[in-house]
């Protein structure tokens, strides 16, 4: 984890990758005003449904996921973003290995204390 507060740029390659589970890492940098959040996903891992106070954007770089919403599901593919509203509920499940961009704002408060024990299920 990483607190980012330069003009410079910062390189994902020496940002630590955090195991969540077995298909699941993550790096994060966190700013004053918002989260980014670099996920690398197994094909089969899942996100449970939860819901946060914080906006997301959800960018998916490769791979495809399904968003579980409370309205259906849908799906999304390399090059396409899902936005999440505050406090919607939502999971995902990952259908292919995925590199996938989250931006929350602001900051995830809960993984920066690492209240988090919902991803470390997998």
């Amino acid at each position: 984890m990483i607190h980012w507060r330069g003009v410079k740029p910062f390189d994902w390659k020496e940002i630590p990758s955090e195991p969540l589970n077995e298909k699941m890492r993550r790096q994060m940098v966190h700013t004053e005003r918002m989260t980014l959040a670099r996920l690398e996903m197994k094909a089969g891992c899942t996100v449970p449904v939860h819901a946060h106070e914080n906006e997301q954007v959800s960018m998916v770089l490769s791979g495809r996921l399904r968003f579980l919403l409370d309205g259906g599901e849908e799906e999304a593919g390399p090059g396409q973003v899902m936005r999440l509203a505050p406090n919607e509920r939502h999971g995902v499940e990952v259908l292919e290995d995925s590199v996938v961009l989250d931006l929350f704002s602001p900051p995830r408060e809960d993984w920066i204390r690492g209240d988090d024990a919902y991803l470390r299920r997998g």
